[in-house]
């Protein structure tokens, strides 16, 4: 198929796509002559993006199962709900986003790269699995698809491609929903419990049941105060309503030990967040400024995910080695501060990270900058 896809073939106006499917499916075939300048590595911008994507795996299967769990306890049917049953019916409610947000993004990114004559990046593989994750599950599709098109656009594109955004797409992606359409991504379980059955799996939830708070919201609502071990323990294993990847911290800790074992994710501001969410909530509850425990701040909402995989996004975040450190105490110190300061808006690690996407360049520049002039010192 390939020649009819290259300079003279009958299809080389569609070069960019084929290119791009071949480079996700093969390795390449050619490789630098030995002795040349080039340094052989079999480790590319494909296979990296391929293993955020096996880490994100984890935090997937148990969302799917946590739909069908919340929807299950909803309709006060969990003792008669089984694991598969409640696994598939989240699979059958979150297949539909996957499909959407792959299908829009990528079609967008094929067309773009097809005009401009580039090769297709790998980028979007992980934002198109992210994204999906880190909303709500009644989320409707066409609401999806606006968001996705104008992260990809204007988040991503129009800075020059993968590589060039200084904000993370899937981020920018939620913040369109999340101030364009302030109802489906904020308020009681009704936004985040799936009600109705689908194709015959789950049950009809009952109405009482959708008009609780979720467990970020209640504390909240309450001035961060009752929120006792149950509450902490529920929220580590990950059966309580929220975005449909973001509430099992034991699924997310098993996708960041990945990453920090084949070191695609930088510890350094992966520690630094926690250590800055940690330090902030031990600091606003010894002033009595809430009655939340420090610790609780690190495992509810979306604040392991968020450090986990969106603050180690290497291509919006600090790249300096001092900086990383800088970068992720700020992201974990504003999560907290917005969190607790802002009860209209109880979830603050998007604001966060999207605020400090905005810093990175000035992190790395005083950086850079400082070890300029320590070697000008050295050089006099």
């Amino acid at each position: 198929m390939k020649p009819s896809f290259e300079e003279g073939g009958k299809l080389h106006a569609f070069h960019s796509v084929f290119e791009g499917f071949e480079s996700f499916a093969f390795v390449p075939n050619t490789t630098s002559r030995r002795g040349s300048v080039n340094v052989h590595d079999a480790f590319d911008s494909k296979r990296l993006m391929s293993f955020v994507v096996m880490a994100l795996v984890p935090a997937l299967l148990f969302g799917c199962y946590n739909i069908g769990y919340q929807n299950a306890a909803a309709a006060g049917k969990l003792a008669e709900a089984t694991c598969f049953g409640m696994f598939f019916y989240g699979f059958l409610a979150m297949l539909p986003k996957l499909l959407v947000s792959y299908i829009v993004g990528l079609g967008i990114e094929f067309t773009v790269a097809q005009w401009k004559k580039e090769e297709i990046a790998e980028g979007y593989l992980v934002s198109g699995i992210i994204i999906p994750l880190i909303i709500p599950v009644n989320t409707p599709l066409w609401m999806l698809a606006l968001a996705v098109a104008f992260a990809v656009i204007f988040a991503k594109e129009i800075f020059g491609g993968t590589g060039m955004n200084i904000f993370n797409v899937a981020l920018v992606a939620r913040a369109f929903l999340f101030f364009s359409y302030p109802s489906v991504m904020t308020g009681d379980c009704s936004v985040w419990v799936s009600a109705d059955p689908i194709c015959g799996l789950g049950y009809q939830a009952l109405p009482d049941a959708l008009t609780a708070a979720t467990p970020l919201g209640q504390t909240v609502a309450e001035g961060f105060a009752g929120f006792d071990c149950a509450a902490v323990k529920d929220a580590i294993v990950g059966l309580v309503p929220g975005a449909m990847g973001e509430t099992s911290v034991i699924a997310i800790g098993l996708g960041a030990l990945l990453l920090l074992f084949t070191g695609v994710a930088s510890w350094k501001t992966m520690l630094s967040v926690f250590v800055g969410g940690a330090g902030m909530g031990y600091l606003l509850q010894a002033t009595g400024t809430t009655e939340m425990q420090w610790y609780t701040h690190l495992v509810v909402g979306g604040f392991a995910f968020g450090a986990v995989f969106m603050a180690t996004d290497p291509v919006t975040s600090a790249r300096t080695e001092g900086g990383k450190y800088i970068y992720g105490f700020l992201i974990g110190v504003v999560a907290v501060l917005v969190r607790v300061l802002n009860p209209g808006y109880p979830e603050g690690m998007m604001l966060a990270i999207l605020l400090m996407n905005l810093f990175a360049p000035l992190i790395d520049y005083f950086f850079v900058q400082s070890n300029i002039n320590k070697r000008l010192k050295r050089a006099k």
